[in-house]
């Protein structure tokens, strides 16, 4: 299960499969999950959204002069977090979505990519025991 190949699409296809499968748990535990789901929905959606996002500012700034990458970058940066932030903020003040649930949403990349990583992590160890 390692990201070396077409990595963005599987982070996103992973992203999509977490956060059905918590959803499921949400319905599960909370006799009302509404504003939980609408929060996970909310927060994940913008999550991808920020990370394909990051992947095209990559992109164009790899092709950019070296005086015109660091403006553009740091520009793109500061929109990410504003995004952020209006998200947090609408999380906070409406009623009908669960805030904690939203912050869940929004690491959602982060924690695929941490367990990928600790995924590798094991089966490089497994696999090098065997060899020995």
């Amino acid at each position: 299960m390692s990201l070396n190949n077409n990595t963005q699409s599987k982070i996103i296809k992973r992203v999509i499969i977490l956060t059905l499968f918590i959803i499921g748990i949400f319905f599960l535990i909370f006799s009302n999950p509404k504003p939980y789901i609408y929060g996970i929905i909310f927060g994940a959606t913008i999550n991808i959204l920020n990370f394909r996002l990051m992947s095209l500012t990559l992109e164009k700034a790899v092709k950019m002069s070296n005086n015109k990458i660091m403006p553009y970058v740091m520009g793109n940066y500061m929109v990410r977090y504003l995004i952020y932030g209006i998200v947090l903020t609408i999380s906070a003040i409406a009623d009908y979505i669960n805030f904690y649930s939203t912050v869940l949403g929004i690491f959602m990349v982060k924690i695929i990519i941490i367990f990928d990583t600790f995924y590798d992590i094991i089966k490089r160890r497994k696999t090098s025991k065997a060899r020995n």
